[in-house]
């Protein structure tokens, strides 16, 4: 079982997981609400991750649903780290709630890929390109100054999720115009591009870039796409990230994600190989950012 990961997003796992033991013992949750003498919205409030549970209520439910030791004794322990309190919380108290989510996420999250057709996928920013990111926000929106700092310092603690045992696996594609688009002056930008060619020589992180050239059918925006590994043997399904000017929104339904899973394979196909990649990022920094 993995080290890590966040309790938001267990009480996620266990909440999704108790509905389908539900499903599987053939229940509506009105008829489960009745056997237990709870009101419907309460199972409802479980299963959609909005409230945690207490133990006596699980077992209640695990009683019900005919729940066999060994899963009874994994669905009780995910229950228990739903509740723990860390540092992730700590740090996710202190943001917007969408952007607290994603943190969340990511920390549970196995692999993550990442299409970037604006600016460098947060995992992989310098300190410097993140502050000249904010400040856009903040010159735009009238954000306080204090969000912005606290934003650079929650996306610098996003990065340790490269360097946990074991790793997160990244696989970023970012357009080519990432590369060319000032953000900050020259030094930040030669900071930013000589990281990520660093950064592309960890066994875990893959980038690979978008040209300019070529033919090109992908039409989305930015979508981050986490895959989970099975913990305590429950699993939890895939979920995208789409970001907007306002949030963001997750997608979880399988035939939704399904999509997003087939354009990323279209666009890792369409780019440029990694070790061509790291040759056209290297260029880019010697040729549009070195004085």
């Amino acid at each position: 079982m993995p080290d890590y990961g966040s309790p938001t997003v267990r009480r996620r796992r266990l909440a999704a997981e108790l509905r389908r033991l539900r499903e599987r013992a053939g229940f509506t949750g009105d008829e489960v609400a009745e056997r237990l003498g709870w009101s419907a919205s309460k199972i409802s409030r479980i299963e959609l991750h909005r409230t945690g549970i207490k133990q006596p209520d699980l077992l209640s439910l695990l009683d019900l649903y005919g729940i066999d030791d060994q899963h009874r004794d994994d669905l009780l322990a995910l229950a228990r780290e739903s509740t723990k309190t860390g540092w992730l919380e700590t740090v996710a108290a202190n943001v917007r709630g969408d952007y607290a989510a994603l943190l969340r996420a990511e920390a549970e999250a196995q692999s993550v890929w990442n299409w970037e057709p604006q600016v460098i996928p947060g995992l992989l920013q310098t300190p410097e390109y993140a502050r000249a990111v904010m400040l856009g926000w903040h010159q735009m929106f009238d954000v306080p100054p204090g969000d912005v700092e606290r934003r650079v310092e929650a996306r610098l603690v996003r990065q340790q999720v490269l360097e946990r045992d074991p790793p997160l696996m990244v696989s970023a594609v970012i357009d080519e115009s990432v590369l060319r688009r000032r953000l900050g002056d020259n030094s930040v930008m030669r900071g930013q591009l000589k990281r990520l060619s660093e950064v592309a020589e960890l066994v875990n992180v893959t980038i690979q870039i978008l040209p300019l050239s070529g033919d090109h059918v992908i039409g989305t925006g930015a979508f981050i796409y986490w895959k989970f590994a099975q913990v305590h043997d429950i699993p939890l399904h895939d979920i995208v990230n789409v970001e907007h000017l306002t949030g963001s929104w997750y997608i979880e339904e399988e035939e939704d994600t399904y999509q997003y899973l087939k354009t990323f394979e279209a666009l890792i196909a369409t780019s440029l190989a990694p070790r061509d990649s790291l040759h056209l990022i290297s260029r880019i920094a010697r040729e549009t950012w070195s004085s």
